[in-house]
C-alpha cells in the first residue's frame, strides 16, 4: 500500500493541464470580424487622417506601426478606417496570400445596424471600386494602407470632407 505522502510527490510532479497552457500564447490567433465589430469611427485611435485600433488588443505594435514611415507590417488585428462605412481589418497570417492578409469592408448602416455589404479582396465601395485593386498600388511600401501622395488612387476627397464623415458617423450618435 502506498502512502499519501507518495500520491501527493507524484501528483505534484506531473504537469496539470492548466499548469501547461501557462504563459503561452497563440502565435496566430483567429481574428474574428462580424458587423458588430464596427462602431463609432471615432473611438478607435486617431492616425494622421484615418483611424485605427487593434482588435486583438495589440493597439501599442498598430500605432507604432502607422507612425513609422518605413513600410513596417502591421499586426494581425488591426482595424483601419479613413471613412466611417470603408474598413480594412490584417488579418492572421495566411488568411489571404493576395492582400497580405488584409480583408476590405463596404459597410451601411441603418436602423441601429451595421451591415457588411461587401467583404475581402473582392470588397466594393460606394463608387463600385475593388478596395483592394486601389491598395494594391502601395502594398510593399505601406503594407496596403493609403494615403495622400503615396501611389493609391485619388479620392477625390478632401481632408475637410474626410473630417466630416469622420465626425458624423450615425455609430457615434447611439
Amino acid at each position: 500500500m502506498k502512502s499519501p505522502l507518495f500520491a501527493v510527490l507524484v501528483a505534484g510532479c506531473a504537469p496539470s493541464p492548466a499548469d501547461s497552457d501557462v504563459g503561452e500564447t497563440d502565435p496566430n490567433p483567429t481574428v474574428e470580424v462580424t458587423a458588430e465589430t464596427f462602431g463609432c469611427i471615432t473611438d478607435m485611435e486617431p492616425v494622421r487622417n484615418y483611424y485605427a485600433t487593434n482588435l486583438l488588443g495589440n493597439i501599442a505594435e498598430t500605432l507604432e506601426v502607422a507612425e513609422d514611415p518605413s513600410g513596417k507590417r502591421f499586426p494581425a488585428g488591426t482595424l483601419i478606417q479613413l471613412v466611417p462605412m470603408e474598413a480594412m481589418v490584417k488579418r492572421e497570417a495566411g488568411f489571404a496570400a493576395e492582400t497580405d492578409d488584409w480583408e476590405f469592408f463596404f459597410l451601411s448602416y441603418s436602423d441601429g445596424q451595421t451591415t457588411i455589404e461587401t467583404r475581402g479582396a473582392d470588397a466594393t465601395n460606394s463608387f463600385g471600386d475593388n478596395c483592394a485593386s486601389c491598395h494594391a498600388a502601395v502594398s510593399d511600401t505601406r503594407d496596403w494602407t493609403c494615403e495622400d501622395g503615396n501611389g493609391c488612387v485619388d479620392l477625390n476627397l478632401t481632408p475637410e470632407v474626410i473630417q466630416a464623415l469622420q465626425q458624423n458617423d450615425a455609430r457615434c450618435d447611439e
